[in-house]
């Protein structure tokens, strides 16, 4: 069993920036891929984007164009989601996520954070 646990969400205005946190434990840090993922009230959870163990692979969705950054540092066996130039549609409870790469391969994301939220003002 994998424990994670966010922080950083807040509100923010547009054009900010705000950094989300996620530190795992119970599994190797290393052996595990994590994500961010998004949700926002009546809209399906999508992808916001995905680090690979060794930090050498990361993808994102196409709505990040180049604002976001996923990070990680497994000394601390912590990811991190920095934001720049937020915007209103932005705003959306981030919730990270972690698997195994034999999970993953399969679609599925099997540790899940409670959720922080993120709010933009216009």
């Amino acid at each position: 069993q994998v424990n994670l646990v966010e922080s950083g969400g807040g509100l923010v205005q547009a054009g900010e920036s705000l950094r989300l946190s996620c530190t795992a434990s119970g599994r190797p840090f290393s052996t595990l891929i994590m994500a961010w993922f998004r949700q926002v009230p009546g809209k399906e959870r999508e992808l916001v984007a995905t680090i690979g163990g060794s930090d050498a692979y990361t993808n994102y969705g196409d709505f990040v164009q180049g604002r976001f950054t996923i990070s990680r540092d497994n000394a601390k066996a912590t990811t991190y989601l920095i934001m720049n130039n937020l915007k209103p549609v932005d705003t959306a409870v981030y919730y990270c996520a972690a698997g195994t790469p034999r999970q993953v391969i399969r679609g599925n994301y099997d540790y899940w954070g409670q959720g922080t939220r993120v709010t933009v003002s216009s």
